[in-house]
């Protein structure tokens, strides 16, 4: 088995168990276009590896519960339930900003 050391492999080959993931959309494409390269990244290489991983979630009839994956595990890299990681943090203050007005309200 190859190891791979993005969190998106990881995850898959920790815990195989985990129904959500053997029907993630992402099973078997290359975790790479998950996640930001070590190297340089062009804004159009960006653009386009988003754009193709972002349409894998887009398909995906797990995506709401590998987001919240995301969230609660605090994945701070890569494309998770179709967000990237500043589209993750934007969701996390707004439940918090959500919570904080019920309290107050």
């Amino acid at each position: 088995m190859t190891t791979y050391g993005t969190s998106l492999a990881r995850l898959f080959q920790v815990e195989p168990e985990n129904d959500w993931r053997n029907q993630a959309a992402c099973r078997g494409m290359d975790p790479e276009l998950f996640f930001s390269p070590d190297s340089f990244e062009t804004k159009q290489g960006k653009d386009g590896r988003e754009d193709i991983a972002k349409a894998a979630c887009a398909r995906c009839e797990v995506r709401a519960e590998c987001l919240e994956y995301a969230i609660k595990a605090g994945e701070r890299y890569g494309i998770w339930g179709g967000l990237t990681e500043q589209e993750r943090r934007a969701v996390v203050r707004r439940r918090t900003a959500e919570l904080r007005a019920g309290r107050a309200g």
